[in-house]
């Protein structure tokens, strides 16, 4: 996340902490709301990681959205009266729960706010596409180059390589194979040197 975008994140959860009805947390693992819920909160995530996920009738899973500390959970589904997805806590996480007729009133009567929501759901729009872009791609290695290409060389840390996988939409196994591959050509040895 760039610092503009930081600054504005934070500004939204700035209004929106006092606003809040609760605070939870979520062991891994654990659901904080299954699709065809009714959507009464906004969830702001404080510490750990959640992953939006549909499940497939093959029973696969899409990953649709990361979120992570200082970031707003299924923002989308604030115009929504039940979710479309599962939000599913990939790591320990905490949250503070705000009830949508506070949003809602908060971006009817503060312009600000209005304004800096907009901004936000662009970006979080601008990351959806890319994210299509790059499910639809055909190997590891062009997902994997597409990634790097998107996040300016910010490679995670190896310990957050699953959640990388997780992103690009393959296998762990298949990713640590195309990381394998390209430290013995050469190709990543900056990115993974950085990472580790």
């Amino acid at each position: 996340m760039i610092i503009g975008d930081m600054i504005a994140i934070m500004s939204i959860i700035r209004c929106l902490q006092p606003k809040a009805v609760a605070q939870k947390s979520f062991a891994k693992g654990e659901h904080l709301f299954h699709r065809d819920d009714p959507v009464r909160t906004l969830f702001l995530i404080t510490g750990g990681c959640v992953n939006l996920v549909r499940y497939q009738l093959d029973g696969n899973q899409a990953l649709l959205q990361r979120s992570t500390a200082g970031t707003v959970l299924a923002e989308a589904s604030l115009f929504s009266d039940r979710y479309h997805c599962d939000a599913v806590a990939a790591t320990a996480t905490d949250a503070i729960l705000v009830p949508v007729t506070e949003v809602l009133r908060l971006l009817e009567h503060d312009l600000i706010f209005a304004g800096e929501w907009m901004a936000h759901l662009s970006r979080e729009l601008l990351s959806a596409r890319k994210r299509s872009e790059m499910a639809a791609l055909r190997t590891v290695s062009a997902r994997l180059d597409a990634w790097i290409a998107w996040n300016d060389d910010a490679f995670p840390a190896r310990g957050d390589w699953r959640g990388l996988a997780d992103e690009l939409g393959v296998s762990s196994e298949a990713l640590y194979r195309e990381l394998s591959k390209r430290r013995r050509c050469g190709h990543i040895g900056t990115l993974l040197r950085k990472a580790d």
